[in-house]
């Protein structure tokens, strides 16, 4: 397990200064596996694009719906048909006008399958997109879908002139928004610079931002004590107490939206078996990881975030949760297994707080009829088994949403785009489906509540912890905010003092 480390800044002595007060100097723990927004969503890409790239709308630090590219809409009294006006002047990195036409190509290059977005399925109710001019988008879906002004947030508007003349966004990022790629130093820099003809007046206010890639915490933590880096965003509990009490260094703090978990495989040994995932729930003590993993700083986590008062059923709710190895035993035979049930559950180990999560889950597995193999992987080959199911089980980190629809439609529908599990459940698949055509927020929260009951003890996630979001800064950094979905859209807001 890790312990915070606190280090003298003279050991570190020959770390260089920060090349420019003006360059916000930014230190994260791993390099993105790609760029392309519709289909590297890992919080490594993530962390970089939300400064690149912009949706028709935005989630701003309440969790709200703000607008993005689209200053305004109108929705049809059927709740059917939306009509975007488009903000003018706007445009791409490279120097093409943003328009109508741009919003109609990504949007239907993420539902192509073609593409293999993991977010197509939050959009599979739109039947017709089409421009009305340059400046109006019309949307019509085939239901009524109460989340659909917060989805869009998620779906970035690339150049469709650039993509179909063979631009590879992957390695070179064009969005619109208020920094511009420059440069990617692979598994050390990436480099953005501020967008000059930003729509937004007076935004950006740093002339650019510096994503050093510094897997070392240590490394991390000197350099912001000493002012090499000015920000790390998203840490967990062992920086933040690191850092907190530090000279010149504050630390922000939300309840994450994102969860870890532990992820099986349902069409295959053991967990092909609703009974082989309810004992592993009961071998699994939610408090104590969050106390080993955590240092405290987590609550057991459900199917939704508590930061999500409205939709998050209590965790006391689920029987499973209570930590019962005999419990877990006696399933186990009662599913026909006489002796521990083997498996391997892979881990993302470029994330030390993951492997951390998984070396407890393996001991508490062991000692509750489990027989567990730990198979640490790096990103690429971690992101490759999880694309093919190729896995028993796997241990992770994963992103949440402001509403319901977005995690759970895309994850446990059948034929969810980012169901690699394989999961299917007819009941379940109902709720979903109404859920989220139903403009009755009693009726959809009744419906939510069902599917969170069903999942928490025999789905294929066994959720784990919310942890608590931090990011520290220097004291002279001004404007930031921290938003539990992990967002960095307010960099285009922050400024260093001088």
């Amino acid at each position: 397990m890790r312990k915070p480390v606190f280090l003298a800044a003279a050991a570190f002595a020959a770390v260089p200064l920060a090349v420019s007060a003006q360059t916000l100097e930014l230190a994260t723990d791993q390099s993105p596996a790609g760029l392309d927004p519709h289909v590297a969503t890992a919080f490594s890409t993530k962390l970089i694009n939300d400064s690149i790239y912009e949706g028709l709308t935005a989630i701003d630090s309440g969790l709200r719906v703000v607008p993005g590219l689209a200053e305004s809409w109108t929705v049809s009294d059927d709740q059917r048909t939306y009509v975007f006006k488009l903000r003018q002047g706007v445009a791409f990195h490279n120097g093409e006008a943003f328009d109508a036409a741009d919003v109609v190509f990504s949007i239907k290059r993420v539902l192509d399958e073609q593409t293999g977005s993991p977010i197509a399925s939050r959009f599979n109710l739109i039947t017709d997109v089409g421009a009305n001019d340059a400046g109006d988008v019309q949307i019509t879906l085939s239901d009524p879908f109460a989340p659909f002004l917060g989805q869009l947030a998620s779906l970035h508007i690339v150049p469709a002139d650039y993509v179909e003349g063979g631009g590879d966004l992957q390695r070179t990022a064009v969005g619109t928004g208020p920094f511009s790629f420059d440069e990617w130093v692979p598994d050390t820099s990436i480099l953005l610079t501020a967008n000059a003809g930003y729509w937004d007046d007076g935004l950006p206010k740093l002339d650019g931002v510096k994503f050093n890639i510094v897997p070392e915490a240590t490394t991390r933590q000197v350099g912001l004590s000493t002012n090499v880096y000015q920000l790390l965003p998203n840490i967990d509990a062992s920086i933040a107490l690191s850092v907190q009490d530090q000279p010149d260094v504050k630390v922000l703090k939300a309840m994450d939206l994102s969860y870890s978990l532990v992820g099986m495989n349902t069409t295959v040994p053991p967990f092909d078996d609703p009974k082989v995932r309810e004992a592993l729930n009961y071998a699994i003590d939610r408090n104590a990881i969050a106390q080993a993993a955590y240092f405290g700083e987590a609550v057991p986590a459900g199917p939704v975030s508590p930061a999500l008062v409205e939709w998050a059923v209590p965790t006391e709710q689920f029987g499973c949760y209570a930590h019962d190895p005999e419990k877990a035993k006696a399933l186990l035979a009662e599913a026909g297994h006489t002796e521990p049930v083997s498996f391997t559950l892979k881990a993302l180990g470029s994330l030390q707080l993951v492997v951390d999560i998984s070396q407890v889950v393996q001991a508490q597995l062991n000692q509750a009829g489990f027989d567990v193999d730990l198979d640490v992987q790096e990103l690429g080959v971690f992101v490759q088994d999880w694309k093919a199911s190729n896995f028993q089980a796997f241990a992770s980190l994963n992103g949440g949403n402001v509403d319901p629809d977005g995690y759970f439609y895309r994850t446990f529908r059948t034929g969810g785009s980012t169901n690699v599990f394989k999961y299917t459940n007819a009941e379940v698949d109902s709720w979903l489906d109404t859920a989220r055509i139903s403009g009755d927020a009693a009726e959809r929260k009744s419906l939510y509540d069902n599917v969170q009951n069903t999942l928490a003890c025999q789905g294929p996630i066994a959720h784990l912890n919310y942890g608590t979001l931090f990011t520290a800064t220097r004291s002279d950094v001004e404007g930031y905010e921290l938003v539990a979905d992990r967002s960095l859209r307010y960099l285009r807001q922050t400024a260093v003092a001088q």
